[in-house]
This record gives structure tokens, sequence and C-alpha cells, in this order.
């Protein structure tokens, strides 16, 4: 990370967002210890409300890059500079929120902050959850994973979206930080452990936030959904 990034990582912590992530999610924070304070990581956490990925990064202790959509960098005029700034500033990196070969830059991207030594985050379901269930994870996480050999840690996430909503902070945000995955029997499997391990993934982190686990992409089923309520 450069310096005038790690600048705008300390001022956010510790003026700009920290204070108030703390005061109004009262964050427990378990099992730090798994996140290394230097070298490669790769952070996989369920995904509920926005303040997620700063509630992880909190946790985390150290800068902590996470994939935006590419849409906040696409903005024009001066809120369109503004956020591509403030996302720029921050280390995050755009991605195509199509998936597949579209996402491809973005993973190489990925892949070079895990490979000089930084902390990547990710929420493997693409999208927020729409009905606060788990979703069928993205192969991304366990990609870069097997691509670097870097430790990848699940993150179990509870207590954002009722806190982020209610004007009384009544459910205390809880970030668990589980041990890192043994990726050594899925790559045997060859291709097909790509996807049997990001299942083993979200199933590890569902065990933990006590969500139902629905075998389907967030964004199709919001598709879905739509249709189904259009009809």
């Amino acid at each position: 990370m450069s310096g005038r990034n790690r600048y705008a990582y300390t001022l956010c912590r510790f003026v700009l967002i920290g204070p108030a992530l703390r005061l109004m999610g009262r964050p427990r924070i378990i099992g730090r210890e798994h996140i290394p304070r230097r070298g490669p990581v790769i952070l996989a956490a369920n995904h509920l409300a926005v303040a997620d990925s700063f509630y992880l990064t909190l946790a985390a202790r150290r800068p902590t890059t996470f994939l935006a959509k590419a849409e906040y960098f696409e903005g024009r005029g001066i809120v369109g500079a503004a956020k591509r700034r403030f996302f720029s500033a921050l280390g995050q990196i755009p991605v195509d929120r199509r998936g597949g070969s579209a996402a491809s830059p973005a993973l190489e991207a990925a892949v070079g902050i895990v490979r000089r030594g930084g902390a990547w985050g990710i929420h493997p379901e693409g999208t927020r959850s729409p009905d606060g269930r788990l979703h069928r994870g993205r192969t991304g996480a366990i990609r870069v994973a097997m691509e670097t050999g870097a430790p990848l840690v699940p993150v179990a996430i509870t207590g954002t979206a009722r806190s982020i909503s209610s004007p009384r902070w009544r459910r205390r945000v809880v970030v668990q930080i589980l041990p890192p995955m043994d990726l050594t029997p899925y790559r045997r499997m060859g291709p097909p452990g790509v996807r049997a391990a990001t299942d083993s993934l979200m199933h590890t982190i569902g065990h933990q936030t006590g969500q139902a686990y629905i075998d389907s992409y967030a964004k199709s089923w919001q598709a879905t959904d739509a249709k189904a309520d259009a009809a």
C-alpha cells in the first residue's frame, strides 16, 4: 500500500469511520489471532450490510483491500469524481459485477495484492444478501488462494443489518474470525475442487452466523424474485 493510501486508511480507522463504527455497533471481535499482522492473507466474509467491509477492516487491524463495484468508479461530475477518489485512496479495486471473464482483471489485481504481501477482503456472495440468508459463493476467493498459496480466513459477521437500520443500535455486531481453511484436499480434486472448496467456505461461515443457506447466487435470486413480484 502506498504512503497516501496508508494515510487514508489511518485517517478512516481512527478519525472518520472507526469511532462511529465502535459507537454504533459496539463490535465484539473473536479469533483475531487467525489474521496475521503482516504478510499475505485473504479474508472471506458473508455480506449483510454496507458496513460489513468496514467492520472487517476494523477487526483485521491492518489495511485491507476489497473489490468495489465498477459503478463506483464510473460516475460523472463532482460526486462521481469524489467517489473515485475516495475508493481509490483506500486502495479499492473496481470489479465488473457480471462475473465470469469480465471479472478477470479484478481477480488479477487481487492476486497482485496478495503476492505483494497485502490483505485482500472479499464477500464471496458478490453482493449483499437480499433476504438475510447466505447465498451461493462465487469462486474468486478460492481461485486466488490456490494460485498464490495465501491463507484463506473465513469470517462470520452478524448484527450489521439490524444495527445499521435500528435507531437504538440494540444488536451488537460480532465479527468471528475462523481458522484458515486447509485447501489441500480440494487441490487434489482438480478443477471441481474450486467449487467444492467454495461451497465448504460458505457452509463454514453459515454454521457460525446461523444463516439459512440457499444454493443460488444473490444477484440471480434478486432477479428471479423481481420477476415473480411483477407477475
